[in-house]
């Protein structure tokens, strides 16, 4: 993958609209806007795919849909095992044919209404289920050289587990990790920049002030009423990891967003 910018560069996540929703033309020229801004300020639109397991329309189809710009390594795309085969092509070629190189492989959360790519649709074989780890592999044998291929990394798992499945994934592909949200440090994140220095590490930043939401993801209840302030803790993230990219998790548009050029300036100047 390359980097954005010698420091300080933001992935920014933007949710496609729901199936489900009842304002789909407002929703899409929401989604519109915000990836506009993305493209001019030269950050990275992170599209999310089918995110919590709720079924969304892809980035894919609304950026040929809206005839969307796509800048020269400013799209990534969330790519899930909740796909048929058939669906999956077709998200490979359309991102192909848009130039769109940078791919978030993961396995996914799913429901009862989503399909899940069997281990023969990939080719896999002794695996019972398709874990990121065979969709990697099949894409990169599928499309040799047309996508940089990212995974994520939880430094809230257990951190032997978590370091193996990173070298499955690696062997399978896989070119840059995106870790689960930070606050302000982790030690296990530590460790993964200091082994592999030429992998690069997106760090992850949790801009909404609900910080309880990140129980699920870090293995243990935060209260509710937990203080955090997300600015704060993206510019110390900044501080802690000057040479890694932040993906940025539930921006605020109106009020966290008009901030960033600003902070990045404050960190460079560091």
């Amino acid at each position: 993958m390359k980097q954005h910018h010698l420091k300080g560069g933001y992935h920014v996540e933007i949710l496609p609209p729901k199936q489900e929703t009842e304002k789909l033309y407002e929703d899409l020229d929401r989604f519109a806007d915000k990836y506009h801004k993305v493209m001019e300020s030269g950050y990275c639109a992170c599209i999310t795919d089918n995110a919590m397991g709720n079924l969304a329309f892809q980035g894919t189809e609304i950026i040929e849909e809206l005839e969307l710009p796509v800048g020269e390594n400013q799209v990534m795309i969330h790519l899930n095992t909740f796909h048929t085969r058939d669906d999956l092509h077709r998200i490979l070629d359309s991102c192909k044919a848009a130039g769109i190189r940078q791919l978030l492989v993961i396995t996914g959360d799913g429901s009862d209404r989503l399909p899940r790519l069997t281990p023969a649709d990939v080719g896999a074989e002794g695996v019972e289920a398709v874990t990121s780890v065979e969709l990697l592999r099949y894409i990169d044998r599928t499309y040799p050289g047309d996508f940089d291929l990212g995974v994520a990394f939880n430094p809230y798992e257990p951190e032997e587990h978590e370091f193996a499945k990173l070298e499955r994934k690696l062997a399978a592909g896989a070119r840059f990790v995106i870790t689960q949200p930070l606050i302000e440090r982790h030690p296990v994140v530590d460790r993964l920049i200091s082994n592999y220095p030429d992998l690069p590490v997106v760090v992850e930043a949790w801009m909404s002030k609900k910080l309880h939401l990140l129980s699920e993801a870090v293995g243990y209840e935060i209260p509710e009423d937990a203080p955090y302030d997300p600015i704060e803790n993206l510019k110390i993230l900044h501080g802690n990891y000057p040479d890694s990219e932040v993906y940025l998790a539930i921006v605020g548009f109106k009020t966290q967003y008009p901030l960033l050029p600003q902070i990045r300036r404050q960190e460079e100047q560091v």
